[in-house]
Protein backbone atom coordinates (compact mmCIF):
# COMPACT_ATOMS: atom_id res chain seq x y z
CA UNK A 1 0.00 0.00 0.00
CA UNK A 2 3.05 2.48 -0.04
CA UNK A 3 2.82 2.51 -3.54
CA UNK A 4 -0.92 3.10 -3.80
CA UNK A 5 -1.49 5.82 -6.68
CA UNK A 6 -3.69 8.45 -7.00
CA UNK A 7 -7.13 6.69 -7.95
CA UNK A 8 -6.52 4.26 -4.44
CA UNK A 9 -7.60 7.71 -2.58
CA UNK A 10 -10.43 8.59 -2.31
CA UNK A 11 -11.92 12.16 -0.76
CA UNK A 12 -13.99 11.88 2.34
CA UNK A 13 -17.35 13.99 2.24
CA UNK A 14 -20.27 14.21 3.84
CA UNK A 15 -22.68 11.13 4.10
CA UNK A 16 -25.82 10.74 2.34
CA UNK A 17 -28.01 11.26 5.58
CA UNK A 18 -25.61 14.53 5.97
CA UNK A 19 -26.40 15.95 3.07
CA UNK A 20 -30.53 15.71 3.82
CA UNK A 21 -30.21 16.57 7.19
CA UNK A 22 -28.23 19.83 5.35
CA UNK A 23 -31.28 20.14 2.51
CA UNK A 24 -33.69 19.89 4.67
CA UNK A 25 -32.40 22.31 7.09
CA UNK A 26 -32.28 24.82 4.02
CA UNK A 27 -35.93 23.94 3.45
CA UNK A 28 -36.87 24.64 7.44
CA UNK A 29 -34.90 28.15 7.07
CA UNK A 30 -36.54 28.94 3.56
CA UNK A 31 -39.92 27.99 4.55
CA UNK A 32 -39.43 29.87 8.26
CA UNK A 33 -38.82 33.26 5.88
CA UNK A 34 -41.64 32.30 3.88
CA UNK A 35 -43.67 32.19 6.67
CA UNK A 36 -42.14 35.27 8.55
CA UNK A 37 -42.27 37.28 4.96
CA UNK A 38 -45.88 36.51 4.91
CA UNK A 39 -46.74 37.51 8.45
CA UNK A 40 -44.75 40.81 8.15
CA UNK A 41 -47.25 41.27 4.90
CA UNK A 42 -50.01 40.59 7.25
CA UNK A 43 -49.48 42.26 10.10
CA UNK A 44 -47.30 45.35 9.60
CA UNK A 45 -50.12 47.75 8.85
CA UNK A 46 -51.52 46.42 12.25
CA UNK A 47 -48.36 46.93 14.09
CA UNK A 48 -48.01 50.61 12.89
CA UNK A 49 -51.41 51.42 13.72
CA UNK A 50 -50.37 49.93 17.52
CA UNK A 51 -47.39 52.09 18.09
CA UNK A 52 -48.78 55.35 16.72
CA UNK A 53 -52.08 55.20 19.14
CA UNK A 54 -49.72 54.97 21.66
CA UNK A 55 -47.99 58.55 20.90
CA UNK A 56 -45.24 57.10 18.18
CA UNK A 57 -44.18 59.21 15.44
CA UNK A 58 -44.59 57.36 11.94
CA UNK A 59 -41.42 57.06 11.86
CA UNK A 60 -40.95 55.75 15.49
CA UNK A 61 -43.60 52.86 15.11
CA UNK A 62 -42.20 51.75 11.46
CA UNK A 63 -38.49 51.46 13.71
CA UNK A 64 -40.81 49.84 16.22
CA UNK A 65 -42.10 47.35 13.56
CA UNK A 66 -39.24 46.35 12.39
CA UNK A 67 -37.31 45.83 15.72
CA UNK A 68 -40.79 43.94 16.64
CA UNK A 69 -40.13 41.51 13.61
CA UNK A 70 -36.31 41.28 14.32
CA UNK A 71 -36.71 39.65 17.62
CA UNK A 72 -39.95 37.75 16.43
CA UNK A 73 -36.91 36.28 13.76
CA UNK A 74 -34.48 35.63 16.69
CA UNK A 75 -36.50 33.56 18.83
CA UNK A 76 -38.39 31.49 16.22
CA UNK A 77 -35.52 30.57 14.60
CA UNK A 78 -33.13 30.97 17.34
CA UNK A 79 -34.84 28.01 18.98
CA UNK A 80 -35.03 25.93 15.85
CA UNK A 81 -38.63 25.77 15.87
CA UNK A 82 -41.74 27.58 14.37
CA UNK A 83 -44.23 29.07 16.66
CA UNK A 84 -47.85 27.91 16.75
CA UNK A 85 -49.20 31.54 17.05
CA UNK A 86 -46.93 34.16 15.90
CA UNK A 87 -49.42 36.90 15.26
CA UNK A 88 -50.53 36.70 19.29
CA UNK A 89 -46.47 36.41 20.23
CA UNK A 90 -45.60 39.92 17.49
CA UNK A 91 -48.08 41.82 19.56
CA UNK A 92 -46.66 40.65 22.82
CA UNK A 93 -43.71 41.37 21.56
CA UNK A 94 -44.88 44.92 20.38
CA UNK A 95 -46.08 45.06 23.81
CA UNK A 96 -42.98 44.66 25.65
CA UNK A 97 -40.96 47.24 23.55
CA UNK A 98 -43.15 49.67 23.88
CA UNK A 99 -42.78 49.08 27.92
CA UNK A 100 -38.92 49.19 27.57
CA UNK A 101 -39.54 52.37 25.52
CA UNK A 102 -41.45 53.69 28.75
CA UNK A 103 -38.80 52.01 31.28
CA UNK A 104 -36.01 54.27 28.95
CA UNK A 105 -37.35 57.09 29.21
CA UNK A 106 -38.29 57.21 32.53
CA UNK A 107 -34.21 56.53 33.04
CA UNK A 108 -33.54 59.30 31.03
CA UNK A 109 -36.05 61.45 32.76
CA UNK A 110 -34.60 60.36 36.11
CA UNK A 111 -31.23 60.81 35.26
CA UNK A 112 -31.65 64.55 33.94
CA UNK A 113 -34.13 65.32 36.99
CA UNK A 114 -32.07 67.35 39.82
CA UNK A 115 -33.56 67.71 43.16
CA UNK A 116 -33.97 71.23 44.34
CA UNK A 117 -31.91 70.82 47.74
CA UNK A 118 -28.73 70.74 45.24
CA UNK A 119 -29.33 73.46 43.44
CA UNK A 120 -27.72 76.74 45.33
CA UNK A 121 -29.77 79.29 44.82
CA UNK A 122 -28.41 82.97 44.95
CA UNK A 123 -30.04 84.64 47.45
CA UNK A 124 -31.07 88.23 47.60
CA UNK A 125 -27.62 90.12 48.05
CA UNK A 126 -28.48 92.56 51.50
CA UNK A 127 -25.28 94.73 50.35
CA UNK A 128 -26.10 95.42 47.00
CA UNK A 129 -29.95 95.59 47.56
CA UNK A 130 -29.04 98.73 50.25
CA UNK A 131 -26.54 100.15 47.16
CA UNK A 132 -29.48 100.55 45.14
CA UNK A 133 -31.64 102.16 47.59
CA UNK A 134 -29.13 104.71 48.25
CA UNK A 135 -28.72 105.06 44.39
CA UNK A 136 -32.00 105.83 43.80
CA UNK A 137 -32.83 107.93 46.50
CA UNK A 138 -29.78 110.41 45.37
CA UNK A 139 -31.15 109.86 42.15
CA UNK A 140 -34.41 110.71 42.72
CA UNK A 141 -32.91 113.98 44.80
CA UNK A 142 -30.65 115.19 42.23
CA UNK A 143 -33.53 115.06 39.42
CA UNK A 144 -35.70 117.30 42.25
CA UNK A 145 -32.57 119.97 42.10
CA UNK A 146 -33.28 120.36 38.24
CA UNK A 147 -34.56 123.41 37.17
CA UNK A 148 -38.17 123.08 36.17
CA UNK A 149 -38.20 123.28 32.82
CA UNK A 150 -35.07 121.02 32.46
CA UNK A 151 -36.98 118.23 34.81
CA UNK A 152 -40.46 118.12 32.67
CA UNK A 153 -37.77 117.97 29.62
CA UNK A 154 -35.45 114.97 31.31
CA UNK A 155 -38.90 113.03 33.01
CA UNK A 156 -40.80 113.64 29.30
CA UNK A 157 -38.33 111.87 27.84
CA UNK A 158 -36.98 109.29 30.03
CA UNK A 159 -40.15 108.47 31.99
CA UNK A 160 -42.54 108.90 29.29
CA UNK A 161 -40.40 107.53 26.45
CA UNK A 162 -41.38 110.95 24.32
CA UNK A 163 -38.93 111.56 21.49
CA UNK A 164 -37.02 114.69 21.41
CA UNK A 165 -39.60 115.73 18.56
CA UNK A 166 -42.55 115.28 20.49
CA UNK A 167 -41.11 117.22 23.77
CA UNK A 168 -40.15 120.04 21.04
CA UNK A 169 -43.15 120.25 20.05
CA UNK A 170 -45.03 119.68 23.00
CA UNK A 171 -42.89 122.71 24.46
CA UNK A 172 -42.30 124.34 21.70
CA UNK A 173 -38.82 124.38 21.63
CA UNK A 174 -36.32 123.29 18.83
CA UNK A 175 -35.20 119.29 18.89
CA UNK A 176 -31.47 121.13 19.29
CA UNK A 177 -33.03 122.72 22.41
CA UNK A 178 -34.07 119.71 23.99
CA UNK A 179 -30.92 117.53 23.15
CA UNK A 180 -28.91 120.86 25.26
CA UNK A 181 -31.50 120.95 28.20
CA UNK A 182 -31.09 116.93 28.38
CA UNK A 183 -27.15 116.66 28.53
CA UNK A 184 -27.22 119.41 30.76
CA UNK A 185 -29.45 117.33 33.06
CA UNK A 186 -27.14 114.23 32.48
CA UNK A 187 -24.37 116.47 33.49
CA UNK A 188 -25.92 117.55 36.68
CA UNK A 189 -27.12 114.13 37.54
CA UNK A 190 -23.80 112.49 37.22
CA UNK A 191 -22.10 115.60 39.18
CA UNK A 192 -24.51 115.05 42.35
CA UNK A 193 -24.48 111.07 42.29
CA UNK A 194 -21.59 109.66 40.41
CA UNK A 195 -23.91 107.70 38.34
CA UNK A 196 -23.03 106.86 34.79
Amino acid sequence: MAHCHASCVTAVGPSRAEQDAVRKEGRDASAGSVQLELLYRNEQRALVRFFTSYRASRDEAGDLVQETFLRLARVEFGNGGLLLRPAAYLRQIARNLLKDRAKAAKRHHADAHVNADDVHLAGVDEHKRLEARDSLARLEAAIMRLKPRTREIFLAHHLEGLSYADIAERTGMSVSGIEKQIGRAFDHIHRLTGLP
